[in-house]
């Protein structure tokens, strides 16, 4: 049975972007880079709102060219190996909008069913990942989160898009903190 695992970057006060949907203060170093690409190393799945899937999806072609710029300068070899764990996992967008998906291995459900992630997550040898806050908060809410990974900004934003439901209690463990240059990672399981 896989784990369904949320990764978020975030800022102290618990926003993914700001009120226009700018994220630009998630900017990664080469250290939050590579914690999250530990994080999703073990993602077989990643379940996606629209506007994250819209914006992950830049890595279905990410680096192919050998000439390609790198996103974060000095880290190709890193980019490369995130962009290729991300083209080898499956996809599943929740959306009423999106037509038709715009990479491989993407498949489009129309509504979210708490049920049907349950079976996914029973059947699954492998890790999923829940990435965008409104689906999070909704898979929040069915208790299908398993773990939490917050990568925290050092930025107060006063409103925005939340990364957490404001409607939801859930108890947490801390499973590990680590520092990493101004951002600081937070793992926590629910309980």
């Amino acid at each position: 049975m896989g784990r369904l695992i949320y990764i978020a970057n975030t800022t102290l006060d618990g926003y993914t972007a700001d009120r226009d949907g700018d994220f630009g203060f998630t900017a990664p170093t080469t250290d939050v880079f590579t914690a999250i690409t530990d994080v999703v190393r073990p993602i077989g799945t990643y379940l996606y709102g629209r506007r994250m899937y819209e914006t992950m999806a830049v890595w279905d072609t990410a680096h192919l060219e050998p000439d390609s710029a790198p996103y974060i300068p000095g880290n190709r070899d890193l980019e490369v190996e995130f962009a290729n764990l991300w083209r080898g996992a499956d996809k599943l967008v929740f959306s009423t909008t999106l037509q038709a998906p715009t990479t491989a291995r993407t498949r489009i459900e129309r509504a979210f069913d708490p049920d049907a992630v349950r079976r996914l997550k029973a059947a699954s040898d492998r890790d999923l990942s829940v990435g965008g806050p409104h689906i999070a908060a909704q898979m929040l809410a069915a208790g299908l989160v398993d773990e939490l990974h917050a990568f925290v900004s050092p930025i107060i934003l006063g409103g925005g898009n939340a990364w957490l439901p404001s409607d939801v209690r859930i108890p947490l463990e801390l499973v590990g903190e680590r520092r990493m240059g101004r951002v600081v990672h937070l793992h926590y399981a629910t309980s």
